[in-house]
């Protein structure tokens, strides 16, 4: 990691969509895909897609905080997926599809408390959110071919 960077990690469902999204964005100068979450060290693809791990599909962004802040960070996280769903966006179901925010300090840890309720109160969404907010234990980076995978194969969406 660049001095004077920071890490935000999110989860949001398909990994490859939420990765391409924070990619565009000014002021990120990483964007990686993994797990996090669960209790399997080095987990692969096939093992969380089973759904025994724990883990989560996530994105840990790497970014300047002088060009972008934390909560720009999270208002693009909140409209990349559906905090409402528990354990599924979309067609994907399962825990590895979890609406997540690990955070790395505590002042990430309020921001995300404070932006999710300033969602709540807006009542933008007509269900609770489920987003949990967890400290952010320690990230396993996916495997080659996952990394970046809509600029590589331009899929239409995530989606099979």
């Amino acid at each position: 990691m660049n001095a004077g960077h920071q890490l935000a990690t999110f989860g949001a469902g398909c990994f490859w969509g939420v990765e391409a999204a924070f990619r565009q964005l000014a002021g990120v100068t990483n964007a990686t895909v993994g797990y996090i979450g669960g209790t399997t060290r080095n987990p692969t693809y096939e093992e969380v897609c089973q759904g025994d791990t724990g883990h989560a599909e996530a994105v840990q962004v790497e970014y300047d905080p002088t060009e972008i802040s934390y909560e720009q960070l999270l208002d693009l996280f909140w409209s990349t997926h559906d905090p409402t769903q528990r354990n599924r966006q979309d067609w994907d179901l399962g825990a590895q599809y979890r609406s997540a925010i690990f955070f790395h300090t505590p002042e990430q840890e309020q921001a995300a408390l404070k932006s999710k309720a300033t969602l709540e109160a807006s009542e933008h969404f007509n269900r609770p959110i489920a987003t949990e907010i967890t400290p952010a234990p320690t990230f396993y980076r996916a495997e080659e071919y996952h990394q970046q995978y809509l600029a590589k194969h331009r899929p239409t969406s995530c989606h099979r």
